[in-house]
């Protein structure tokens, strides 16, 4: 199947070293330069005009929210590039195209919404997930992206404290 790479930068390209160099790991991974967009990027439409598109996601160390758009969508995280310390990429692709992949990464993405109490925090622990971001909402609630290697003990832990499950966007 004849990839299709896209690196969305919402950020200036120029005189961008992050940028550079992610358009050139891409292309050493792939073999193909990718079309870059610069405007607003609609995952799931993007996706669905392009179904064998893989999509380069920078997340800067100051991003918050970005996987907000992956949840109830057919788009997933299939692996994560390292560019520097300030940027890393998220490969996204649609979870029909991602195939085994999707299943193969050990660290799970993993999405809920949780109400910030004491005994939460202290049934989870790093051996069953870190957090990678948190967005606080207007009902006192946190929707938080946590990265574990156990979805089922995740659950539990988000279950026995009152928490809601999101679902999982991906695996790397």
């Amino acid at each position: 199947m004849k990839q299709y790479p896209i690196l969305y930068w919402p950020r200036r390209t120029t005189g961008d070293d992050d940028y550079r160099l992610s358009r050139k790991v891409i292309n050493t991974a792939t073999g193909i330069m990718p079309d870059v967009m610069t405007d607003d990027l609609d995952v799931a439409g993007a996706l669905r005009d392009n179904p064998d598109a893989t999509i380069y996601y920078p997340v800067f160390c100051e991003s918050t929210g970005w996987w907000g758009e992956l949840l109830g969508s057919d788009a997933v995280v299939t692996d994560k590039l390292i560019i520097s310390p300030e940027c890393q990429l998220m490969v996204i692709r649609a979870s029909s195209a991602a195939g085994a992949s999707h299943n193969s990464g050990q660290n799970q993405l993993l999405a809920a919404e949780i109400y910030p109490t004491s005994g939460f925090f202290k049934k989870m622990n790093s051996g069953i997930a870190t957090v990678a971001d948190m967005l606080a909402t207007d009902a006192g609630t946190i929707l938080a992206l946590f990265s574990g290697k156990n979805q089922s003990q995740f659950i539990n832990v988000l279950e026995s404290t009152g928490n809601s499950y999101l679902g999982c966007i991906g695996r790397y």
